[in-house]
């Protein structure tokens, strides 16, 4: 692992915060998102980057524009790198972020009165707008709801899809919880893990209103170009909430409409496989079907519900088959529709 000069980056003290920037293959967006970095009205301390064995310049990139970089000799994944730079970085704060994302200018300072609290919260999460990387049109705005992620932290992260783009992380819980789940079968969803992991070892959590990220959706992304993959990972990460004894019966069947949810949209991508996994969770969890389910899906349901997935595709598929024809990302809360 080769780590280049630390003495390219000036420390500066005012905010015990690090940014960490897993990169793959990202010598086009670094500069976009290192500039905002350095445009904030209080510096981060430190900036890292971890160049996961590009085939590009990204290392060479990150370094030219003064971030430390450290770069894998093998590819193994964002999880890795995030929690590399982790360990790493010497701040008590700590902000992962995509390359290929943007910070508003005002994220330190905002997020510097949570680093001062006392007691302080272990996890913020904050505000950030989503743009078209193709022509920065606005496509949507995500708030969290701070009462719930206090009232019961394990129910909000298990409901929602959070990524770490908009987070704040103290970063000794983070490193004694074991930071993001490396596990192969989570890439695509390791945010709702890794979050799942942190709230299930009592961390605190909190949220704040002020919109400080830019979140780009673009074609060939790690998500956006495998949308039945991330619902294959998702439902990984559900298998694994399900068997943790911390849960109690209401979150155990935020589990179980999760996987209804996750059945649903594996037979969008006719992967049968993952449907009819993800609807066996739901079943052995005893967990109530969707609200927004159909008659017809129950009535057939009542009887096999692997049947009532198939009908209930076919029948999308010849009466509405715009439906089929592109299917999008969803923004937001957590899975794909």
């Amino acid at each position: 692992m080769w780590m280049a000069n630390p003495s390219r980056l000036p420390i500066v003290n005012q905010a015990d915060i690090a940014l960490c920037i897993p990169a793959f293959n990202a010598a086009g967006f670094l500069p976009r998102l290192l500039h905002s970095a350095r445009a904030q009205s209080i510096p981060f301390a430190e900036i890292w980057v971890y160049d996961d064995a590009s085939s590009d310049q990204t290392a060479a990139v990150a370094a030219a524009l003064g971030a430390r970089v450290v770069r894998g000799e093998s590819n193994r994944g964002c999880s890795h790198g995030k929690n590399v730079l982790a360990r790493s970085a010497a701040c008590g704060w700590l902000h992962f972020h995509d390359a290929d994302d943007e910070l508003k200018p005002g994220f330190v300072e905002k997020a510097l009165p949570w680093m001062q609290r006392s007691p302080p919260k272990d996890v913020v999460f904050f505000a950030y707008e989503t743009r078209s990387h193709d022509n920065n049109e606005l496509l949507g705005h995500r708030t969290f709801d701070g009462d719930a992620l206090a009232r019961d932290p394990l129910a909000y992260v298990l409901a929602e899809q959070i990524n770490p783009f908009c987070g704040l992380y103290r970063r000794e819980p983070f490193l004694r919880t074991g930071g993001w789940d490396e596990d192969p079968l989570v890439l695509q969803s390791e945010d709702q893990a890794c979050h799942f992991r942190l709230a299930a070892a009592g961390l605190t959590f909190a949220s704040d209103p002020s919109t400080t990220v830019i979140n780009y959706i673009r074609q060939g992304s790690m998500t956006t170009s495998n949308l039945p993959g991330a619902n294959r990972s998702a439902y990984q990460v559900m298998c694994k909430a399900a068997q943790s004894p911390l849960l109690k019966p209401v979150h155990l069947q935020i589990v179980g409409l999760r996987a209804w949810r996750i059945a649903a949209n594996a037979a969008a991508y006719l992967d049968w496989e993952t449907a009819n996994l993800a609807a066996n969770l739901a079943l052995t969890l005893k967990a109530p079907l969707p609200p927004e389910t159909g008659l017809l899906f129950r009535s057939i349901a009542h009887f096999s519900v692997r049947m009532a997935l198939r009908m209930r595709e076919f029948l999308i598929r010849t009466l509405k088959p715009g439906l089929r024809a592109a299917p999008v990302y969803r923004i937001g809360r957590a899975g794909f529709r």
